[in-house]
């Protein structure tokens, strides 16, 4: 069932077009413009929305974003990267920006299996073999996800928060009090009322998150309005809730990856070169050392702890996130020095 009144989701398609509009002229140099389209083949047909830059010979390097922000959080990171003679390749998650479902009976899935799935789909759909996977946030999961399947095409990672793949069948054991107080709107995401919510109010939606789970970062209201264009998607709302139920089981997995996600629930290790984030600043999230996620690595890995940061470290932090990409390539290489970043 979907999760939009009808007048909601008119109007949200309505500033979508307007949005898609926008894209081809940016604002102003935080926008990662200009944006291409990609078909994506089965189980989950996209036209995924993404930005790439950098030679085309280059070594590719896959950037996912988290919730609720938008891939223009690698705006700093990307010139980084492209100045080192990297391929970059930056895509909206599905319910985000421009990425379409191209099926109206397709499930409108979040669950960890799909969005890792998605990376490898968008990497088959560019004829890439092989890349770096990084990512923040949900962006963690996707690249956890994708790069414990399949480390021949994820063949290094970067992940903010270590290891996110969840078991499902620990999904009911509760943390600390404190820890589920900060979980709030997990939960509030569960029920009609959390998605009514975030269909009527996207902007301060995103504004009340980034307040509460980064409380020292002082975003702009510029960024904050850039990063809300990407969440009029006629989708948003349903993935942004699925991601919550499906974690929580309040809602099924898409039947197309049951195979994939049972997989997942034995947490695979990560068997790639390495490196780990933990944002100090992170509510949800809280920093951790290396040793409380050791076991889920078993490739070499560099761990570090970014002080003064919060949730979206590449556009906190986008030198060290690019510091960790050139970090990992190193662990490639046989360079098992893990220097500052």
């Amino acid at each position: 069932m979907r999760l939009i009144p009808t007048a909601w989701a008119v109007a949200i398609l309505l500033l979508t077009s307007s949005t898609t509009q926008a894209t081809s002229s940016p604002p102003h140099s935080q926008r990662l413009s200009p944006l291409k389209q990609i078909t994506t083949a089965s189980p989950s047909l996209l036209s995924i929305e993404y930005y790439e830059d950098g030679p085309a010979d280059g070594e590719a390097v896959i950037l996912v974003h988290g919730f609720p922000f938008s891939i223009d959080s690698y705006a700093s990171v990307t010139p980084l990267l492209i100045d080192r003679g990297y391929r970059v390749i930056v895509s909206h998650l599905r319910g985000f920006g421009g990425t379409r479902f191209l099926h109206p009976n397709t499930p409108r899935s979040a669950e960890q299996a799909a969005l890792g799935s998605d990376i490898i789909a968008l990497m088959d759909a560019l004829n890439i073999k092989n890349a770096t996977c990084a990512g923040y946030d949900w962006g963690s999961v996707a690249v956890n996800s994708a790069t414990a399947l399949w480390p021949e095409r994820c063949t290094r990672m970067v992940a903010a928060n270590s290891y996110l793949v969840q078991n499902r069948s620990t999904a009911w054991v509760p943390s600390d009090p404190n820890t589920e107080a900060t979980m709030w709107y997990y939960y509030l995401f569960l029920t009609p009322r959390g998605a009514a919510g975030l269909a009527q109010s996207p902007k301060e939606w995103t504004r009340t998150l980034w307040t509460k789970n980064s409380p020292n970062w002082n975003f702009t209201e510029e960024y904050l309005d850039l990063t809300t264009t990407a969440l009029y998607n006629p989708d948003f709302v349903d993935i942004a809730v699925n991601f919550y139920r499906n974690r929580l089981l309040y809602a099924p997995g898409d039947p197309a990856f049951v195979d994939l996600a049972d997989r997942l629930d034995s947490q695979p290790p990560i068997t790639v070169p390495a490196v780990t984030l933990d944002p100090e600043e992170s509510v949800v999230l809280k920093p951790a050392d290396a040793s409380a996620s050791a076991k889920f690595f078993t490739g070499p890995r560099c761990h570090h702890r970014l002080p003064g940061i919060g949730e979206n470290i590449p556009y906190e932090a986008p030198q060290a996130f690019a510091n960790a990409i050139f970090q990992v390539h190193n662990l490639d290489n046989g360079d098992d020095e893990c220097g500052a970043i």
